[in-house]
């Protein structure tokens, strides 16, 4: 058993909790002025988040890559107290909390293609992870989550040099404000081809403000 305090001030919230399988994608609705934490529960797990303002369309707002770095001036990740922004220019997350301070806002979502170009037609892929999470919100095609570059939670591209593209530690988690409502897709990367990622299960939990516990899936 793992237990691990929220440094943020205690709340009478009870925790609204999902364990995301390794290779899987899982979909969820947040609102404005709540918040949401990823956790690798293993340690080296990156993850895919993708996100759009609610109701979701295929061509409105949604969590901008290219417009948070142009915001933060550059492609280092986020700081606690700075803002993930949309297509919009607009904040949609704001990081609170980050126990790994290693993300990665440059590449895209692993998806069909990708593994096809390697021969490996039908591998799992952050792509079509999310567009399957996103079908009850009304996404159609792996096509529609292409279009937005993920925010690459745990993943250590830029310097990759001097520490593993895995890099994350068990328990280690980020904590993001939410100040818009969204609906948020996350992936746990399936890419086995080199080891960057463990393939292993997630933890996402909503109104995180709390103490809370989990046990490892094995």
């Amino acid at each position: 058993m793992t237990r691990i305090q929220n440094p943020l001030t205690s709340s009478s919230s009870d925790p609204q909790h999902h364990i995301v399988p390794g290779g899987h994608g899982y979909a969820f609705e947040v609102q404005k002025d709540t918040s949401f934490r990823i956790i690798d529960l293993h340690g080296r797990q990156i993850v895919d988040l993708m996100a759009w303002v609610a109701p979701y369309t295929p061509c409105g707002e949604h969590l901008s890559m290219s417009y948070t770095r142009y915001t933060l001036g550059g492609t280092a990740p986020p700081a606690i107290g700075e803002c993930l922004v949309t297509n919009k220019q607009e904040p949609i997350f704001r990081l609170t909390a980050d126990a790994c301070h290693t993300h990665d806002m440059t590449f895209m979502a692993c998806n069909p293609a990708f593994y096809a170009a390697m021969g490996l037609p039908g591998h799992r892929n952050c792509a079509e992870n999310i567009a399957e999470a996103m079908q009850p919100f009304g996404m159609r095609s792996y096509l529609e989550a292409t279009s937005v570059d993920p925010f690459n939670v745990f993943q250590n591209t830029p310097d990759m040099s001097l520490k593993d593209l895995g890099c994350s530690r068990p328990g280690d988690f980020v904590e993001l404000e939410v100040l818009k409502d969204a609906i948020v897709a996350v992936s746990s990367c399936p890419y086995d081809v080199v080891w960057i990622s463990s393939f292993r299960s997630l933890l996402i939990l909503s109104n995180a403000d709390f103490w809370f516990e989990f046990e490892s899936d094995f």
